[in-house]
């Protein structure tokens, strides 16, 4: 075997290796993520998608970038099924539609008082009934892939337009601001929208269990969850809409339809 041919092997060996000890690491992902979607999901597709983002991930992944191989090869199998579900998107362009020009009321109304929009004022800028606008929020959290692993996916992609900077992959996402952008903006959310989110997210409690601790109907506990999301994506429009894209050729790649 001349030496091009050995050391070909070595590598596919190390490949092979890696993608073995960390096939775990691809299961919790998919299962974790699975308890966020519809019925319609299949775990073993996010299996599937989760494995090619791991084979990238043994392919890209540079140690001299300080974070660890579990760390970095996370965030490229979560980004790649999400990928995978964004290409059988099976939400309405309406939906989408409706929930964008929901954000960019609450953007407008909170530019213009300083203060958290109320449902009844989003509702009114739109020049709907109330009953409408809790509608569209219940559709539009029953349709959405994800809300916060959206927001984080798009501080990901930030890493993925840095690679020419040689801090660690946390140190440039740190340094972007985005996380930073996004944890304030959390902090910053009305009182009940942000427990709902801790309880959702950090407590892994779901709409169900969240509604009986606040005394609230599951389809409400929804409606607040969704207007939280959609809040957080009308203050970080700036890093969402601007800045995040026009560093990030995979997000513009991975925008959804409608």
């Amino acid at each position: 075997m001349n030496g091009i041919a050995m050391y070909a092997s070595m590598q596919a060996d190390e490949t092979d290796v890696l993608v073995r000890e960390h096939a775990s690491l691809v299961k919790r992902i998919a299962y974790h993520l699975l308890s966020r979607l519809p019925p319609s999901v299949q775990v073993d597709d996010l299996i599937q998608a989760g494995m090619v983002g791991l084979l990238e991930a043994v392919q890209h992944y540079d140690p001299s970038q300080g974070a660890s191989f579990e760390t970095y090869a996370g965030i490229r199998i979560r980004g790649s099924m999400l990928d995978e579900l964004r290409r059988y998107d099976w939400t309405p362009r309406s939906v989408h539609r409706k929930a964008r020009e929901v954000a960019e009321a609450i953007r407008a109304i909170e530019a213009k008082t300083g203060r958290d929009a109320r449902d009844a004022e989003v509702a009114e800028h739109l020049g709907m009934p109330l009953s409408e606008y809790h509608l569209i929020l219940q559709d539009a959290m029953s349709c959405r892939i994800f809300s916060i692993e959206e927001l984080l996916e798009a501080g990901d992609s930030v890493l993925d337009g840095c690679t020419d900077m040689r801090a660690a992959p946390f140190d440039r996402l740190s340094q972007s601001g985005f996380a930073k952008s996004l944890a304030d903006a959390i902090s910053g959310l009305p009182e009940r929208e942000r427990l709902v989110v801790s309880l959702y997210y950090e407590e892994e409690l779901n709409l169900r269990e969240i509604g009986e601790v606040l005394g609230v109907s599951e389809s409400r506990v929804c409606q607040i969850q969704s207007q939280a999301m959609m809040r957080l994506r009308a203050r970080m429009h700036d890093w969402l809409d601007d800045g995040a894209d026009s560093v990030n050729p995979r997000k513009r790649r991975t925008t959804r339809k409608g």
